[in-house]
């Protein structure tokens, strides 16, 4: 039984038991709005509302009467409570609605068949990859101490499929089958031959060692529902930190602070987080310019009229606390939304923020916001003025400097199939204006729905191109699998789109050539560099709130600038489970970058540990480790434009990054890695600072070492990061109330 104890009596309570202080939240108006919006979302016409709807089926069962009503009733009920994580109490409503189904709605039957076969699925996933959670449960193919321990939900799901394929070649039953059979140990000998779904086969000319999931193993494996993932450094001492949020109104973010040693501190009580819910994603940024990254967190996204739930700015007070300012920068508003880019759009030095808002079809206007930073810790609303007025259900922006000329440009992309394309004309009295250029940018000749995006360099020519990714569909996700891995054409649902750069103002499609004409049904992404050759690779989470969207998260390696490999499965990081805000970074500071992905689904019933990726090490390459701090420009150096010059094995090569987060959908740190091959020694540091677009350049930088520049210093510092191994570390993590977490909620 959980105990709610008011704020003041937690603190007299607890006071003698730990060392740790409560104060009075700073965040108090915050944490009261947002359980008021949760309160008026809490209704059973909101789909994810599952507990509220849980009490309606629950009222129209009792007062049903007869067949037609009494069924209907049930199978609400029952399917609410797969929402909510409660498969044993929804497959006893299922079964009876089988055994009691007239022989004359077959149709009807076959789809309550499916609903018991994800039930038993589920069930079987919850007894043996969540209750029983190893690093390779849930990984595909599901192998090794992935297979279930307990078969009975796979076993009974087998049985359901096969039945339900004896009378329809369902693509997306035999997906599931196949998956069932792999959770048993029985894939592929006991599948039947006509029913099989074979691996595709790897790449030999991309070999790449599997990655292993050590998220347990460092505690930093939250179980909670679609998030976002910001890694970064929020207490300036040199190591990353990790911060998650969860989309629930009724979850709090976490925070947890790098010890240094391969362990974390989990400071999320005491940073003032704890309480601050919600947040389908998130980013970093340093708003006020002071030299502390803040946070800022998105939400409403996919709830409609049900989504209007303010975002929040949080400010890095620097020392171990956040405080939400949203209302008194000027950014309290109520739009949904999961997506917005911080830059220095207008050249004076301080970070603005677009923001992606969600217009649904025959829905009430929800325009997208773009705020110019007033340099005083306010924001005034522009988009009017700066032609960037935006009504779409948008689900990704980015910003970069597509064609060069010194001003920051955007890029949306919207589940309304267009592709906006805004050019930074130039900067009008301290303001800016923009243009959309889409149509002769050439982005506008496809109209499939899209989500995740980034502005990048992928071939290192100098000019930034586009990556977005497919989100159309009007089947399952498992369909769509099964689709690819049998080579049935399913159009243009889910592919992942890359525009290569014409340095003319136009975009290439070059997703065929370059391998990329494959189904991914992206929500979350970003992108690295796995093995430190200089070419940037990405990981794609695969996020969807239906229970059978069992399909894996993937990783594809940058062959060169040329082209794309999928090696998911050689790399051992295709997580069936839904993936959502994705982050690349070192974490073991070995010299390879590691995977964070925040995981979980659309409901409580679906919440799933996040999984931390751990690289073995590809190769014996290099990387260089590169910190920026503006002055003229802004202090954390976003919009930096970086060309790194270097030998390798006698050829001279250039790389080019910019300084951000990376995807639209979860951050890397601002602080660059950058793959220099077996070059150890890099000849040429180029620096484009943003705003006043000054160029400094370093000569003869070393690489494995992290490099500080700050701009207009023409000397740099070096600090070499501690290594970890965190197969060798005991599980630890510092929590400031260990005893209470399970008996205690503050309210």
């Amino acid at each position: 039984m959980t105990i709610a104890f008011p704020r003041a009596w937690l603190a007299i309570l607890l006071w003698p038991a730990f060392s740790c202080t409560i104060h009075h939240s700073p965040n108090e108006e915050m944490i009261n709005l947002l359980q008021t919006v949760a309160d008026n979302e809490n209704v059973p016409g909101n789909p994810f509302a599952s507990e509220r709807k849980k009490v309606f089926y629950d009222s129209l069962l009792q007062a049903a009467t007869n067949y037609p009503d009494s069924a209907s009733a049930s199978f609400g009920l029952a399917n609410t409570l797969l929402e909510l994580g409660q498969e044993d109490k929804a497959i006893p409503l299922f079964e009876s609605l089988i055994q009691n189904m007239p022989p004359y709605l077959p149709d009807n039957k076959k789809m309550v068949m499916k609903s018991l076969a994800i039930a038993y699925l589920r069930l079987g996933e919850r007894k043996n990859c969540i209750y029983n959670h190893t690093g390779e449960s849930c990984i595909y193919p599901i192998a090794n101490k992935g297979i279930h321990v307990n078969k009975q939900g796979a076993e009974k799901a087998i049985e359901l499929y096969t039945n339900i394929l004896k009378y329809d070649g369902d693509l997306e039953s035999r997906w599931l089958l196949n998956i069932a059979y792999m959770a048993t140990g029985g894939y592929p000998q006991e599948v039947p031959s006509n029913l099989l779904i074979t691996l595709p086969t790897a790449d030999s000319s991309v070999p790449i060692k599997p990655f292993r999931d050590l998220s347990a193993r460092v505690s930093l494996n939250v179980k909670n529902m679609a998030g976002g993932s910001v890694i970064d450094d929020f207490n300036n001492d040199g190591y990353v930190d990790i911060i998650t949020s969860s989309w629930g109104l009724q979850e709090g973010m976490h925070y947890y602070i790098n010890n240094r040693n391969g362990t974390f501190t989990d400071a999320t009580a005491a940073s003032g987080l704890k309480e601050l819910t919600g947040g389908l994603n998130m980013m970093q940024t340093d708003y006020n310019n002071d030299g502390w990254k803040d946070i800022f967190v998105l939400r409403g996204a996919w709830k409609g009229k049900y989504g209007k739930e303010p975002n929040s700015l949080l400010r890095n007070n620097g020392d171990g606390t956040f405080t939400d300012v949203t209302r008194e920068a000027g950014l309290l508003s109520f739009y949904p939304t999961q997506t917005a880019t911080w830059a220095d759009f207008n050249n004076d030095g301080w970070l603005d923020v677009f923001i992606g808002n969600e217009t649904s079809n025959n829905a009430e206007i929800n325009p997208c916001e773009f705020y110019l930073n007033n340099k005083n810790g306010t924001f005034t609303e522009a988009s009017s003025k700066a032609g960037c007025t935006t009504i779409a259900f948008v689900k990704g922006v980015t910003s970069g400097d597509y064609n060069n000329d010194g001003y920051v440009d955007l890029f949306i992309s919207t589940l309304n199939g267009r592709k906006i394309l805004f050019k930074n004309e130039c900067v009008v009295n301290g303001g800016c204006h923009f243009k959309d250029v889409s149509q002769e940018a050439g982005l506008t000749n496809n109209t499939t729905a899209t989500f995740t995006t980034w502005f990048w360099d992928y071939d290192n020519d100098g000019w930034l191109d586009i990556l977005v990714c497919g989100y159309e569909f009007n089947r399952s996700l498992a369909w769509y699998a099964a689709a690819e891995a049998l080579h049935v054409q399913p159009g243009n649902s889910g592919h992942i789109f890359l525009y290569r750069n014409k340095h003319d103002g136009t975009f290439e499609d070059v997703s065929e050539k370059s391998g990329l004409n494959r189904i991914a049904f992206a929500m979350g992404g970003n992108f690295g560099d796995i093995d430190n050759d200089g070419w940037p690779d990405f990981y794609l989470g695969t996020g969807n709130p239906q229970y059978t969207s069992l399909v894996p998260n993937k990783l594809f390696k940058n062959v060169q600038g040329k082209r794309f490999a999928d090696v998911t499965i050689p790399a051992r990081v295709g997580n069936l489970q839904k993936g959502h805000g994705v982050s690349f970074i070192d974490l073991d500071n070995d010299g390879d970058q590691d995977i964070y992905i925040e995981m979980g689904g659309a409901y409580v019933g679906d919440a799933y540990e996040n999984a931390l990726y751990i690289n073995p090490g590809q190769n014996n390459n290099h990387r260089l480790l590169l910190s920026l701090q503006g002055s003229e420009s802004n202090r954390a150096a976003i919009g930096s434009r970086l060309k790194i010059s270097f030998t390798e094995n006698g050829n001279k090569r250039t790389v080019y990054r910019d300084v951000n987060s990376g995807g639209s959908f979860g951050a890397n740190p601002l602080m660059q890695h950058i793959g220099t091959g077996a070059a150890a020694t890099i000849d040429e540091v180029a620096i484009q600072w943003p705003g006043n677009l000054t160029t400094q350049v370093f000569t003869h930088v070393p690489a494995d070492v992290l490099i500080a520049i700050k701009q207009g210093v023409h000397t740099f510092t070096t600090k070499h990061l501690q290594p970890f191994n965190f197969n060798s570390i005991t599980p630890n993590i510092i929590d400031c109330f260990p005893a209470t977490k399970a008996a205690v909620t503050v309210k």
